[in-house]
């Protein structure tokens, strides 16, 4: 037996075992409640739909990003702060393969209809956005609204496909140097921040 809250999450964990195991294009609450070993209608007590369900998946995922992103300590270092944040990025992406890909795979319920479901996305990009900001004050500029919005979407597009590079088929087949996979992320991480005008962001301020 489950009880409200426990059949909720209940309901999220083995959504997010189906997907892992059969592809978002399977999860059905019928499936669910099948896994689960109640009444057909018992998930429907608070996910009304199939895509309710998922939308929550996607909002905790984003949520757990945002988190991740935020955990970075506040250093006197606005340069090494902004490494230390790809690195959480990248670390997220890695360890969290099945919520990375929920996130930004597609396939998702309309954001009108579930507008929860992207918060998290919102505060993810406000996190980035208030690193840029505050090196650009650290600089000397006066942060503009739509130069730190281009940017961060500079920045984030920059680190996304890092990580759709580490996470592919085709880079584990590649005959790579010992250490280039790791030489490669602080590499990249580097020009992003040369692109972003921080200058050359000294190796191992990301730990």
């Amino acid at each position: 037996m489950h009880d409200g809250i426990a059949l909720r999450e209940a309901c999220l964990a083995e959504a997010l075992a189906i997907i892992n195991s059969e592809g978002v294009e399977k999860l059905s609450l019928r499936d669910v409640a099948r896994r689960l070993g109640v009444s057909h209608q018992a998930p429907y007590r608070h996910f009304p739909s199939r895509d309710h369900l998922l939308a929550e998946i996607v909002r905790q995922a984003f949520a757990d990003f945002a988190d991740a992103l935020r955990a970075v300590p506040c250093s006197h270092d606005p340069a090494a702060d902004t490494l230390a944040m790809g690195f959480a990025y990248i670390g997220f992406a890695l360890r969290e393969p099945l919520k990375y890909r929920l996130m930004f795979g597609g396939s998702l319920p309309e954001p009108e209809a579930h507008p929860d479901m992207m918060h998290g996305a919102r505060e993810a990009f406000e996190v980035l956005r208030a690193a840029l900001i505050r090196l650009a004050t650290a600089r000397g500029v006066t942060p503009e609204r739509e130069a730190i919005d281009n940017e961060a979407l500079f920045a984030w597009s920059s680190l996304h496909g890092m990580v759709s590079l580490l996470r592919s088929d085709a880079m584990g087949t590649l005959d790579l140097a010992p250490g280039a996979r790791e030489a490669f992320i602080m590499q990249a991480l580097r020009k992003i921040g040369v692109g972003l005008g921080i200058g050359e962001i000294q190796e191992g301020g990301g730990g």
